[in-house]
């Protein structure tokens, strides 16, 4: 589901910066790309509907001043991407403030919903959350094993993803079982004896986060895990692993393939 579509006539905040990568992919795709105002450097997609958007910094250390200046009439953050004293600094400053944080893959669907709904069309969501489901339903009727499963988002130290996450959720809806999901933290931080203990079938390596590359993957190869002995340490699109939003069913779709085949980007 990649068209955007253009809102029937102007309604709603029209001056919107995102502090969300991800969400600002989803406000372009449900129609209300010439409302967003400003973006962090790391709203990357759409790259041609972004390239003439003004950057306010990151997700961590945004220039209230220049968000302030780009007048907006509502910002959106993300309780996990954004910290909590840009958001309260910029509501000091009586900037409209939306909170996002989805945890699982049908939040995808209520947050997809609430966007639309700010841009003031909520049926814009229909065909994203349509898909979603379906995908939703394909997977729940799959019957295959479930793999052990060890996605890491961090190096030095290994950082993977516990429960109460969407990233987790993702996992779990794909088929596959996060061997962390029970540790202590949303984001555990491991050490290698911790990776072996486990023993992953599967070990997804996304490109963000942390940039993981093959000679990184070489690293893991070198342990006694069945991933490493049945080949199944795998570099993945990191956007498939922890964008929320309108790429959410694509990326349901191929980390469900992922898990199956154990093909991974850059692999043969």
């Amino acid at each position: 589901m990649s068209a955007r579509r253009r809102l029937p006539a102007p309604s709603g905040p029209q001056r919107i910066i995102s502090l969300v990568p991800s969400i600002t992919e989803a406000l372009i795709a449900l129609g209300g790309g010439e409302r967003v105002a400003g973006a962090t450097r790391y709203c990357t997609e759409p790259a041609e509907a972004l390239a003439a958007v003004p950057r306010i910094g990151g997700t961590k250390d945004p220039d209230i001043a220049a968000i302030l200046a780009l007048r907006p009439d509502l910002v959106i953050v993300n309780m996990e991407e954004n910290r909590r004293e840009d958001a309260e600094a910029l509501r000091a400053a009586g900037v409209p403030i939306m909170i996002t944080y989805p945890r699982s893959v049908r939040g995808t669907g209520h947050l997809l919903r609430e966007l639309a709904t700010a841009l003031g069309d909520a049926s814009a969501a229909d065909p994203f959350i349509a898909e979603m489901e379906a995908e939703l339903r394909s997977a729940a009727a799959s019957a295959g094993p479930r793999p052990r499963v060890l996605c890491l988002i961090w190096r030095r130290p290994y950082m993977s993803i516990g429960a109460d996450t969407y990233a987790g959720d993702l996992i779990a809806v794909a088929g596959g079982v996060n061997v962390f999901a029970g540790r202590d933290g949303r984001y555990p931080t491991l050490s290698v004896e911790d990776i072996v203990s486990t023993d992953p079938e599967v070990v997804l390596l996304p490109d963000e986060p942390y940039p993981f590359a093959a000679k990184h993957r070489a690293e893991l190869e070198a342990l006694p895990i069945a991933a490493a002995r049945n080949g199944r340490i795998m570099l993945c699109d990191g956007k498939d692993v922890t964008w929320h939003g309108v790429r959410t069913a694509g990326a349901l779709r191929r980390v469900r393939a992922l898990l199956a085949t154990g093909a991974g980007v850059g692999d043969s």
